[in-house]
């Protein structure tokens, strides 16, 4: 179950206006599925994006995708990691 004190993202009014953000970074949550959806692999967003850790990255996109969408670009990279 996920919780506040353990989860990936984080949100803060005085941090980008309350954008949900991975914890410890300025990163938006939403960049990591949108550069996925263009087509970028899990690794692309890594290296792109070198403040986010990739355990909360992986477990964002767990939440985020949940287990029913095996088909999606990025998601193969992403459980592999």
């Amino acid at each position: 179950m996920l919780t506040l004190d353990h989860s990936p993202v984080h949100s803060d009014p005085e941090l980008m206006g309350g954008t949900l953000v991975f914890r410890g970074t300025r990163v938006p949550a939403q960049t990591l599925l949108d550069y996925l959806d263009d087509g970028y692999s899990f690794e692309e967003f890594l290296e792109m994006f070198p403040s986010v850790n990739r355990g909360d990255a992986v477990e964002f996109l767990q939440l985020a995708r949940g287990p029913s969408d095996e088909n999606h670009p990025g998601r193969e990279s992403a459980q592999a990691a």
